[in-house]
């Protein structure tokens, strides 16, 4: 964990005004609803072993970001960017949809199972909690479009996180600052005042600070960076359990 982890994540002692946080792998359980999914709607179309179907699920979740941020980019649409990751991880596994109309009955199928699968971690409740708490205003900042992050959130059981904001809200996309400070005006909060929590070491963290915020890193797998990344974060947390503590704030439990 890097220095500074257990110290204040305010500016110059000041008091955190607001958080802001990433959704996808931090908030929620994303990859983990992917991959219970893919195996279900999948399986017509590949017969793959246990290690198999790691593999197809990792190589659509982690390793098909070129295509995801195609779509970022606009280069192509949501649909889109999902049928070409499959794509890949049917190639990888030897085998292909058989045409068209069995890629688009694929997609119709993991659209339908995706969100029964979509669960909040567990930490998450317990930072809410002891925001709500203390007071303090929180939303998410999203590389997704605004209304489908918003029916994920309510699916996990999250709908007190009333405050969103998507890359159609300002054309813009982490790390780009715009995207940010459309999350602090909804806010009402100062950019040195508030904290951006995210599992992207890059668009989340380094976005943030780009944008005046405070970018803390949550690597929930405890994972090395590069060198030359990890030395532009300075706060990293393992769970989001530990931010109340960084940001000066006991947990619910203990307040009151």
């Amino acid at each position: 964990m890097a220095d500074g982890a257990h110290g204040s994540a305010g500016r110059g002692g000041r008091p955190v005004e607001g958080v802001l946080l990433d959704i996808d792998e931090t908030l929620v359980d994303l990859e983990g609803a992917m991959h219970r999914a893919l195996r279900e709607v999948t399986a017509p179309y590949a017969t793959l072993d246990e290690a198999g179907w790691t593999q197809f699920c990792n190589l659509f979740t982690r390793g098909s970001e070129d295509i995801y941020e195609r779509y970022v980019a606009g280069e192509i649409t949501f649909a889109e960017q999902r049928v070409l990751r499959a794509e890949r991880c049917l190639a990888n596994a030897g085998t292909e949809f058989p045409d068209a109309a069995a890629a688009m009955a694929w997609l119709s199928a993991y659209e339908a199972a995706q969100p029964a699968y979509v669960r909040a971690f567990d930490d998450v409740a317990p930072l809410l909690d002891a925001l709500d708490a203390a007071g303090v205003p929180y939303g998410a900042v999203s590389n997704n479009v605004h209304d489908y992050q918003r029916a994920k959130l309510d699916h996990a059981g999250l709908e007190r996180v009333g405050i969103l904001v998507g890359i159609d809200a300002v054309g813009a996309a982490k790390p780009d600052p715009a995207i940010f400070r459309e999350g602090l005006r909804l806010l009402g909060t100062s950019a040195e005042g508030t904290v951006y929590v995210g599992d992207n070491p890059h668009h989340d963290v380094i976005g943030a600070e780009a944008a005046g915020l405070k970018g803390i890193w949550l690597n929930r797998s405890r994972r090395e960076l590069p060198e030359d990344l990890a030395a532009r974060i300075s706060v990293q947390v393992g769970s989001l359990e530990e931010l109340p503590a960084l940001i000066g704030l006991r947990p619910a439990a203990e307040s009151g």
